[in-house]
């Protein structure tokens, strides 16, 4: 088996870590490891709200934040366990990382809320 990359801290950059949590799967799964304590499988990540993530497009979205340097992943077995590597981005990029999982729980939380309304809107209009 082929080596997983891991970029240098030093090779890590804003850019990077913005492209990579761009999407919203990546940066919901981004979140979720975040919050952990431990490391984590990705298949522990393959419910994404109301859906399931296929294998293969889970793999190419931890893959994408392995690369910007945002995760460690290491093989056990047939699976990978992931990390953050957000004590390293803050000594780098200080405030960068709690500011966009701030932003991130901030969206979500606007998102239920709009959810709700709609419901509410389709309930009423019955």
């Amino acid at each position: 088996m082929r080596p997983l990359f891991h970029p240098s801290i030093d090779d890590v950059t804003v850019e990077g870590i913005l492209h990579a949590l761009s999407d919203p799967v990546r940066a919901s799964i981004y979140a979720r490891l975040a919050g952990l304590s431990c490391a984590a499988a990705c298949t522990a990540f393959q419910q994404a709200g109301d859906r399931v993530i296929p294998k293969s497009s889970l793999s190419q979205h931890f893959r994408v934040l392995r690369e910007a340097g945002l995760v460690r992943s290491e093989r056990s077995g047939v699976e990978m366990h992931n990390t953050t590597r957000c004590e390293e981005i803050e000594q780098r990029f200080p405030g960068l990382i709690p500011a966009i999982l701030n932003a991130h729980r901030m969206q979500a939380g606007a998102g239920v809320g709009r959810r709700k309304l709609v419901a509410a809107k389709k309930a009423k209009s019955r």
